[in-house]
């Protein structure tokens, strides 16, 4: 900003514009920078190999993994830092093309006062003889147009009004598109919405060659201290000669060219692993409206707590949707759950003859393709001595993964593993939500209290409502058997929503000078409970627990 309001260079064009020069010109810095951002984080091949690297790194630090885990949020971040920067540019360059038009059209209407020195700009380039030598880039006008047409068809006859127009719809159409309303309930208007970002590139970097704002070239012939006073010697005297001006230099595509070719890239990886042959081995229907399908594919390598991305040609050839693997990386398959929700999980469930009408058999299934698997903040749960793991309702299958993990990898007796304890809590909506989950959490307490290490896992249900007054006695009547009534597990159901500042009190207490990895999975109400909690119980000097949050993030 500082160049184009102090330089002697920028001085005429500064005299017919005013200041909104220099505040649009800023405003377009800062859009080339966040244009160059916003791709980052949605390179999801790109992160994945960054938070790979790092977690193999002793020097990378354990909060840096963590921001790699917030892509999306930053990338939101920046989509709101562009709409921002777009209205300062959009704004600031409406004030200055109604100064360059009016200069046009009434050189003695100028935001200075001097009107001759105005009218010798606006008519440098015929005075000058040369048409190439103008600095008011509006070089003819029809006033007669009705309502403000004419500024505006002004306006756009130059390269870098058309584009810019054509920038400014794109990215409100984007913008809006992408609230969470149209996601989930129009998700593809969002999707060919948000693809629109190719035409955006394709303007962002025709936009500044049309170098609309203007430097002047001569100062020694032309000497603005000199001359701005007595612009009708220009030419006739040898101090003062015409002022030259050139075109300003495209300068977005040095900042997105390389964010371009990263993204290139990564949609030719999704692409190529998308083509890849994917087996679904079997779909099993799941009490609570969710279905398991289990997969194969070839070169597929997981790690427990991972997500892929899934789509059914069949059912759309643009929807892809993020799922955690909840199978472990032991076993000989990798697969997902899904709970029927919405249109598109309905529809899959049925093309996969799960929804109970007719079995399709396994050879004739419909194709899927599949991209990932990419990395979260739960595959740093082994990196803790203790964890405390948190899911709510359906946000339980990254824990599904990682416990199955661990079950089977504490199997095998060489391999050691560095966690010692894991606090487990599932918050339930409902009592049909236990369901499915309930064979696995039996059978690795079972397992544990076989090996003697019943103290490994301390997992605790709540069930936040969905029972009956009849349902309550019943379940008062069998308090005191030893297996759970609704869950059928030794560990009972907590009826009502936990008490995390207790909870935290109580896990710090028990674990001094231990750093606790808290992983979330869930609604974003609960992550700011838990994530105030963690740093509330935190003692980062002395003997008290340290808790480090951790959120998935899709």
């Amino acid at each position: 900003m500082l160049v184009y309001e102090t330089e002697d260079r920028y001085y005429y064009i500064r005299y017919l514009t005013g200041p909104g020069v220099s505040v649009a010109k800023s405003g377009g810095a800062a859009l080339n920078l966040n244009s160059m951002l916003i791709l980052l984080p949605v390179c999801r091949n790109l992160i994945s190999y960054l938070r790979g690297s790092c977690s193999t790194n002793q020097f990378c630090r354990r909060s840096f993994r963590r921001q790699l885990d917030k892509n999306i949020a930053f990338h939101k971040l920046v989509a709101y830092m562009l709409l921002m920067w777009t209205i300062v540019h959009v704004v600031a360059h409406m004030f200055n093309f109604r100064n360059l038009y009016l200069n046009r059209t009434e050189c003695n209407h100028t935001f200075y006062s001097d009107a001759e020195l105005s009218c010798a700009l606006s008519d440098n380039a015929e005075l000058s003889g040369d048409p190439n030598n103008w600095i008011n880039p509006i070089l003819s006008s029809n006033p007669k147009l009705p309502f403000g047409l004419d500024l505006i068809l002004q306006g756009l006859i130059p390269i870098a009004g058309w584009t810019g127009a054509i920038l400014t719809v794109v990215f409100i159409v984007m913008f809006s598109s992408a609230t969470e309303f149209i996601r989930r309930s129009y998700f593809e208007t969002f999707w060919v919405t948000h693809h629109l970002f190719v035409i955006y590139f394709s303007m962002l970097l025709i936009h500044g060659t049309g170098g609309i704002i203007r430097s002047q070239i001569n100062l020694e012939e032309h000497n603005i201290d000199d001359c701005r006073d007595v612009p009708e010697t220009w030419g006739n005297n040898a101090t003062c000669a015409y002022p030259e001006f050139k075109d300003g230099s495209a300068g977005s595509w040095k900042w997105c060219i390389g964010p371009i070719f990263l993204y290139v890239m990564e949609r030719t990886i999704r692409f190529v692993r998308s083509c890849l042959k994917v087996t679904t081995t079997k779909v099993v229907k799941h009490p609570s409206k969710v279905i398991e399908i289990q997969m194969k594919k070839s070169g597929f390598k997981m790690q427990p707590g991972q997500y892929i991305f899934l789509k059914c040609p069949s059912i759309s050839h643009v929807q892809w949707h993020p799922f955690t693997l909840t199978s472990a990386p032991e076993q000989d398959h990798f697969s997902v759950h899904i709970r029927l929700v919405g249109d598109w999980t309905k529809q899959l469930s049925k093309v996969l003859g799960a929804d109970g009408e007719e079995t399709i058999n396994p050879e004739n299934l419909p194709r899927l393709a599949v991209d990932g698997p990419f990395g979260t903040a739960s595959i740093d749960i082994f990196k803790y001595e203790v964890a405390m793991c948190v899911g709510a309702g359906i946000g339980v299958t990254p824990f599904a993964s990682i416990l199955r993990s661990i079950w089977l990898r504490s199997l095998n007796q060489k391999d050691n593993l560095k966690i010692r304890k894991i606090y487990f809590f599932w918050i339930c909506p409902d009592t049909s939500a236990f369901e499915w989950f309930t064979e696995l959490l039996e059978s690795i307490e079972n397992h544990f209290a076989e090996q003697g290490r019943a103290h490994f896992l301390q997992y605790n249900i709540y069930l936040t409502r969905g029972w009956t007054t009849k349902q309550a006695k019943h379940l008062y009547l069998q308090e005191e058997q030893e297996i759970d009534a609704i869950t059928g597990l030794r560990q009972k159901t907590s009826y009502g929503r936990p008490m995390w500042d207790s909870i935290f009190k109580h896990i710090g207490e028990e674990n001094k000078g231990v750093s606790v990895g808290v992983f979330f999975c869930g609604p974003a109400a609960l992550s700011r409970v838990l994530h105030e909690n963690s740093n509330k119980h935190s003692k980062l000097l002395g003997e008290g627990a340290r808790f480090y949050y951790n959120k998935e993030n899709f």
